[in-house]
């Protein structure tokens, strides 16, 4: 079974962390939003990032020209503690010569329901809902 490790040490102000993965630029993580993503945001960026891969790596092995992908993330949060995300909506917009609406979709399927490993991370009670924007 293959391991990760990551390093989050706190910078001695505020909230602020920089997170660091061996080998790679280190992020910013704030827990107050103000000098970067919150926890939770880098959470939703994580999602993002993980089916977006997915897709454009879909949709290259079914030969499509992608253009453009950006992937919008809402994430509903209960009021009370833990104040967990309860349902996450993702919007797709694409744009990718010779793209159906059908092929889009189920590279979106294929990777929230087989591929995506932050999606599979999270509590399966969540509801992960999507909208495809397929542009020209």
């Amino acid at each position: 079974m293959a391991a990760k490790a990551v390093t989050a040490t706190w910078l001695a102000r505020a909230m602020v962390f920089r997170g660091d993965v061996e080998g790679k630029a280190p992020i910013t993580i704030d827990g107050e939003s103000a000098e970067g993503p919150s926890p939770m945001d880098a959470l939703l960026l994580a999602l993002a990032g993980c089916t977006g891969s997915d897709v454009v790596d879909i949709l290259r092995k079914k030969r499509l020209a992608l253009r453009k992908l950006r992937i919008e993330v809402k994430g509903a949060r209960r009021d009370e503690n833990p104040r967990r995300y309860t349902a996450i909506d993702l919007v797709y917009h694409v744009s990718a010569a010779g793209a159906t609406d059908q092929h889009v979709r189920q590279a979106i399927d294929l990777s929230l329901a087989k591929y995506c490993s932050v999606t599979h991370s999270l509590n399966p009670d969540i509801p992960i809902r999507y909208e495809l924007v397929l542009q020209a």
